[in-house]
C-alpha cells in the first residue's frame, strides 16, 4: 500500500486533491481511499488530507502517521507545522514552489535524502498561467505522477475530465501537464549532478 499526506490550506483545494489522486488510482484499476482532517474549516487555516493506493481492498481508516509520498501545497506550513513528522525514510516529497531547498530552510533536514525522491514545483504560478486562479493542487497532482512514477500522467488527466469540465478542464488539464514536464526536468536535472 502507499500512502500519500497533502498538506495545505483551506481554499487551495487539498482534499479535492487526495480525491483525484483516488480517482486517478480507480482509473489504472487500483483500490484508493482519500479523506480529509480539519482542524477548523476556514480557509487559510492548515488542512490536511490523505490518499491510499493499493493493489488490494483497503481496510484501514485512520490518518496516515507513516507517509510514503508528503504533497505540500503551502511552503508557508513548513516551519508552521511538522509536514515531515513520521514520513518514511525513502519517502517522497514535492513542495509547491519556485525557491530551491536551502531557501525553503528546509535544505539542511533533506541533505540526505535521495534527491530523486525530493523537488519543488511552482504549482501555484503554472496555476495562475493556465487557470487563471493560484489553487496548485491539480499542478502538484502532475508533479506528483512524474516524481513517484506511481500513476500515468493520462491517469491525472482522465480525473481531472471526471472533476472538472469545460475551460476549466482544459486548463487543469494545461496544469497538470505542465508540472509534470517541470518535475521530470528537474529530476532530470539531479540525476546529472548526482
Amino acid at each position: 500500500m502507499f500512502q500519500v499526506r497533502i498538506h495545505g490550506r483551506g481554499g487551495q483545494g487539498v482534499v479535492t486533491a487526495a480525491e483525484m489522486l483516488s480517482i486517478a488510482a480507480f482509473e489504472e484499476g487500483r483500490h484508493a481511499q482519500a479523506f480529509p482532517s480539519f482542524g477548523s474549516e476556514r480557509t487559510g487555516a492548515p488542512v490536511v488530507a490523505f490518499c491510499r493506493i493499493a493493489d488490494k481492498e483497503i481496510r484501514l481508516r485512520e490518518p496516515i502517521m507513516e507517509p510514503d509520498a508528503l504533497i505540500i501545497q503551502d511552503p508557508t506550513l513548513l516551519h508552521q507545522v511538522d509536514v515531515f513528522a513520521g514520513l518514511k525514510r525513502d519517502g517522497y516529497v514535492l513542495i509547491n514552489t519556485g525557491k530551491t531547498l536551502e531557501e525553503l530552510g528546509v535544505g539542511e533536514f533533506l541533505k540526505d535524502w535521495n534527491p530523486a525522491r525530493v523537488c519543488t514545483v511552482p504549482a501555484t504560478e503554472i496555476a495562475i498561467k493556465c487557470v487563471g486562479r493560484p489553487v496548485p493542487n491539480v499542478p502538484l497532482l502532475g508533479g506528483f505522477a512524474a516524481i513517484s512514477q506511481l500513476l500515468k500522467l493520462e491517469s491525472v488527466i482522465k480525473a481531472i475530465n471526471d472533476k472538472f469540465s469545460g475551460k476549466v478542464a482544459e486548463g487543469n488539464v494545461a496544469a497538470a501537464t505542465e508540472a509534470y514536464k517541470t518535475t521530470l526536468r528537474a529530476m532530470k536535472e539531479v540525476a546529472a549532478h548526482a
